[in-house]
């Protein structure tokens, strides 16, 4: 008798392989995330602006892959944007 696999096995197979790469890339996301905010409790500008492009590109290359969604995506690189622009702001003169 063969020892064929059913599609059921086929699938939770396929799944698994699946549920880890989508694992690593948001892991990947989430370094990069916590380097940018890192970077900002550092004060450092030039660090900070570094580890937002890499995180940009982190979350662009998961919406690409199917693991984040766009809205998802563009909520949390505006979140991350406004952190950014808020902690480097231009301190107004007040005399």
């Amino acid at each position: 008798m063969s020892k064929n696999k059913t599609s059921a096995q086929k699938r939770h197979e396929q799944s698994e392989v699946r549920r880890m790469r989508n694992r690593a890339v948001k892991s990947r996301c989430h370094t990069s995330a916590k380097k940018f905010l890192a970077a900002l409790q550092q004060k450092d500008q030039n660090l900070a602006q570094e580890a937002y492009r890499a995180l940009q590109s982190e979350l662009d290359n998961a919406k690409r892959k199917g693991v984040i969604k766009s809205n998802a995506c563009s909520r949390k690189k505006s979140r991350m944007a406004i952190l950014l622009n808020k902690t480097f702001a231009a301190k107004t003169v007040a005399n």
